[in-house]
């Protein structure tokens, strides 16, 4: 059987996602890109590319690229997937948090519904901080106790996911 050879088209699409796995390398915090153990041409390359303009930005990336074809992409991609679940899973955290504590500001109920899902949760402390809430929104006042109740309940949640981890 002859050896089946690779088009110019998939060769070019190859070269244009390792050029994007460089992006994205390029906007990594510098903790996270240690955490890569990238050879040392390579991270010098992307940490060259954070300061460049535009066009010559482009070029750094192709570089970037044409590095990247000597590196195992594999590991690295399945690290950057991960660190984007990470991200995922914190901002749906941040919308549930939030949305208890407009449920809690705008619905009487409500905190039953949330010491329901949270029995643990210091109730006293809960009604002070939704009574303030509510009397910071009808005065007009700026949102310290919103704030204060958001920081609770984000206490709350995260105590209880660490402890239905820990009974898994």
């Amino acid at each position: 059987m002859p050896d089946v050879q690779t088009s110019k088209t998939q060769l070019k699409k190859s070269m244009k996602a390792l050029q994007e796995t460089g992006e994205v390398l390029v906007e990594l915090s510098p903790s996270r890109l240690v955490q890569l153990e990238l050879p040392e041409t390579l991270h010098d390359a992307v940490t060259a590319a954070r300061n460049m303009s535009h066009e010559a930005k482009r070029r750094q990336l192709q570089f970037i690229g044409k590095l990247m074809r000597q590196v195992d992409v594999a590991p690295l991609r399945e690290k950057l997937a991960a660190w984007s679940g990470e991200n995922q899973t914190e901002t749906a955290r941040l919308h549930r948090i939030e949305h208890w504590r407009n449920r809690l500001i705008n619905e009487v109920e409500s905190i039953n519904s949330f010491i329901q899902s949270y029995p643990f949760a210091n109730i006293q402390e809960l009604r002070t901080l939704i009574r303030n809430s509510r009397q910071e929104v009808l005065n007009n006042k700026p949102p310290k106790n919103s704030r204060l109740l958001f920081r609770f309940i984000r206490d709350v949640i995260m105590k209880y996911e660490t402890e239905r981890k820990e009974n898994d």
